[in-house]
């Protein structure tokens, strides 16, 4: 694979800091522009984040003296990159603007914000699921007029507890599922120090998210279709979302229906042997093992599995029969890697391999 020069849209924020760390040793993948809001711009990346680095590994000797430039610059920051990374924090639709402006500066973008998850011609990918949803690309294209600019986005930081865990079970027609997620503060884009008022608390409430936990699934389960993705039509969701005092690491409580309902062996079996495209790829950042499960009761813990495969595996646990729905399981994803900067990374990864980026 050859090497490609990439760009932190947002660097200075939780989740730019996140690709900073792992673009560093990155085999494929070197960054050759940092860019924030004006505030930021023209400072060093050290100074920038000085007092706010939230990442327990040190700033990366490569990027310390990088000169931060304006993301507005969009010519100017585009001219650096074969592709960018977006995570900003603005209003969506600036960040739609933002991001359509890169594209049509031919700079493909792989984002992190929600902003264009409910575009039609944009791909929301896990890649291990629904990889073939790159085919709209195209069509995109053709659209914003470009040859090599274009959007793909990853979906919802929460929806990597559940959806792993469900999609491979849809040949046994799930009709409906209920998901309770305890979401971890990194979420928010915080840490203890930043946020005291979550020690020893909980917060029922999560602006946008139940939303997002019971839609954006519909699209990952969706299809291409003359040059847009049809949104699925089941299974049902109902969600339910909380912010816990967890650092990193959003869980979920998992109830599902089947149409033909499947044993508890033959769910732990199609668990067990499911491979995606990452996988097939041998992608850098996927996960050999995508799905692990653990047999102890009490078990998976966040705190101890949340890191499972460099935090890029989804651990699951506690699958049993329940007097309501056919089966309940609990699920875990590390949100900053799986859910954030390392599912973005690893959708780069696979565009890169399916030549998108060419």
């Amino acid at each position: 694979m050859k090497k490609f020069n990439v760009g932190i849209i947002g660097c200075t924020g939780m989740v730019g800091q996140r690709f900073a760390t792992l673009l560093e040793n990155h085999p494929w993948f070197t960054v050759s522009v940092l860019a924030a809001s004006p505030r930021s711009a023209g400072k060093t990346y050290e100074e920038a984040v000085a007092g706010r680095w939230a990442m327990t590994t040190p700033l990366p000797a490569s990027m310390k003296d990088m000169i931060v430039m304006d993301a507005s610059a969009v010519e100017e920051v585009a001219a650096k990159a074969d592709f960018v990374f977006c995570a900003v924090d603005m209003k969506k639709d600036e960040i739609r603007a933002l991001e359509e402006a890169y594209a049509k500066a031919e700079c493909p973008v792989v984002s992190n914000n929600s902003a264009h998850r409910g575009t039609a011609d944009v791909p929301m990918i896990i890649p291990e699921l629904n990889a073939d949803h790159v085919e709209v690309i195209p069509a995109q294209r053709a659209r914003l007029g470009t040859k090599r600019g274009f959007i793909a986005v990853k979906s919802n930081c929460s929806l990597q507890s559940y959806v792993p865990a469900l999609f491979p079970l849809s040949k046994f027609g799930i009709t409906k599922s209920l998901v309770c997620t305890y979401q971890a503060i990194s979420g928010a884009g915080k840490t203890f120090e930043r946020w005291p008022e979550m020690v020893d608390n909980l917060i029922p409430y999560i602006g946008g998210e139940e939303e997002k936990s019971e839609k954006e699934p519909l699209k990952i389960w969706g299809h291409v279709e003359n040059g847009v993705i049809v949104n699925a039509q089941s299974p049902e969701i109902t969600a339910q979302c909380l912010r816990v005092p967890v650092s990193d690491g959003h869980f979920a409580a998992v109830f599902c229906s089947f149409e033909n309902t499947p044993t508890k062996e033959e769910i732990l079996n199609t668990w067990k042997s499911f491979r995606g495209r990452a996988q097939e790829l041998d992608l850098p950042s996927a996960p050999k093992q995508f799905l692990h499960y653990f047999e102890e009761d009490n078990m998976p813990q966040t705190k101890l599995h949340r890191g499972l495969e460099n935090g890029m595996a989804i651990s699951l646990g506690r699958l049993r029969e329940d007097s309501q729905y056919d089966y309940k399981f609990v699920g875990l994803s590390h949100n900053t890697l799986r859910g954030a900067a390392g599912g973005a990374v690893l959708l780069a990864e696979l565009l890169c391999a399916e030549g998108y980026m060419d």
